[in-house]
């Protein structure tokens, strides 16, 4: 078997088996501490909310297992299976044009892995959503939106594949960085276009009219120097009862997007609070920092592909014996997420920190008491869980823990307290 090979099926068995461990984990301690509320939610959150955030939690954690398992095998296939390798076969007997041949084989592989995921999503919607409270999409929704994801994904990505094929096959020995330059301008023009152009396809978008919490919302973006273009509500509960709020779009084009049953949930002075919170990540540029970091990795990443499709155990190593430009796309594509799966611990930390520099200076332009009041809203309403395993935790989730977040405010309120 070549090294690569070796190495390849190494870092699977790796990536799986630390998946699994720490699923474990989690499962064993939210299990443990499933029949007693922590004390610090104990007068806000029942025993009845909190078991079902456990309940939830160890359901989605094994639903995660299956599509982990079916991944990992479907994985196998496509490469040592000779999935791939069969595929592009099937596609070259049409002698079409290494660019074409190119699209239908990356769309055709698209295809094929939707119809492998669809049972798995079907369930996750209108089962374990369903079971939870959760789900308010009818059948007939599902089916309408995944129409749309199809059609503006074959609208928008087919294009994009065919510049960077074309790079890579035209642009000569620094195609990379030339097709590098084409992502990232396609994903800024995305990130632009996404809130007047992508969003409303899907939901239903309109101005906040409540004018005394519009009133409020203002006098805040005032206080933070924040500039939008709009403060909109979506009608998020068309499908899901979990709520959000989130900013959108880049430049004069930032908008302010809640979820319409957030607003239902939520008084006055904790909506103030939340969106505070994520002022916070504008004012320490935290989305600046994001953006920096992803076009370095993605520098990176077509770095390494730009090395990788010129040798031949790269292919060889996984499973096909024609080298092409598509074949090195897809292969990295499919590739990467292995080697780089130890990179997420990383990732969450940055994250984490960046949740609590935003709610200190949420501490300091809203009532911190609020906010936690929000959190504690929110972690009820979503069904998130108030017991998360440590390790679990600290590899994946992206904010802290709900008593970690809940008591770093209490100190940061104290203190602002006693400076007055």
């Amino acid at each position: 078997m070549p090294l690569f090979s070796t190495l390849f099926i190494f870092m699977i068995i790796l990536a799986a088996g630390t998946h699994i461990w720490l699923s474990l984990r989690q499962i064993k301690h939210v299990t443990l501490y499933r029949d007693k509320t922590p004390a610090a939610f104990a007068e806000k959150i029942s025993l009845d909310e909190h078991q079902k955030a456990a309940d939830y939690t160890i359901a989605k954690e094994k639903l995660g297992n299956i599509e982990l398992f079916i991944g990992t095998i479907m994985l196998l296939v496509w490469t040592f299976g000779g999935g791939l390798e069969l595929l592009d076969q099937f596609v070259r007997n049409y002698q079409l044009s290494p660019l074409f041949a190119g699209v239908i084989f990356i769309l055709l592989i698209g295809f094929i892995s939707s119809i492998i995921d669809m049972p798995l999503s079907l369930y996750n919607t209108f089962v374990l959503e369903e079971k939870f409270g959760f789900n308010r999409t009818s059948f007939k929704v599902w089916i309408i939106d995944s129409i749309k994801q199809i059609l503006l994904g074959l609208v928008i990505g087919v294009p994009l594949i065919m510049v960077i094929l074309w790079l890579m096959s035209s642009a000569g020995e620094f195609w990379w960085l030339y097709a590098w330059a084409v992502y990232m301008g396609f994903g800024f023009l995305m990130m632009w276009a996404y809130p007047a152009f992508i969003a409303p396809i899907f939901n239903k978008f309109s101005e906040l009219e409540d004018e005394s919490l519009k009133q409020r919302i203002e006098q805040l973006m005032t206080r933070c120097g924040f500039i939008s273009k709009g403060i909109l509500v979506m009608d998020g509960s068309k499908r899901s009862s979990h709520g959000n709020a989130y900013f959108t779009g880049l430049g004069n084009n930032k908008q302010i997007v809640f979820f319409d049953n957030l607003l239902d949930s939520l008084n006055e002075e904790e909506v103030e609070a939340v969106l505070a919170h994520e002022l916070g990540h504008f004012k320490k540029k935290h989305i600046l920092k994001r953006l920096i970091s992803m076009t370095l990795i993605t520098l990176i990443g077509f770095a390494v592909l730009g090395f990788i499709m010129q040798q031949q155990w790269f292919y060889a190593g996984l499973g096909m014996t024609t080298p092409s430009i598509y074949a090195a796309l897809v292969l990295f594509s499919i590739a990467s997420p292995i080697f780089t799966f130890f990179l997420a611990p990383v990732s969450a930390m940055i994250s984490r920190k960046h949740e609590f520099e935003a709610d200190a200076y949420a501490a300091e332009q809203a009532n911190a008491d609020r906010l936690i009041d929000a959190l504690v809203k929110l972690y009820k309403e979503n069904a998130n869980t108030l017991t998360p395993d440590p390790i679990h935790s600290a590899y994946y989730d992206s904010h802290p823990p709900a008593p970690v977040r809940i008591t770093h405010l209490t100190n940061l309120n104290n203190h602002n307290n006693n400076k007055q």
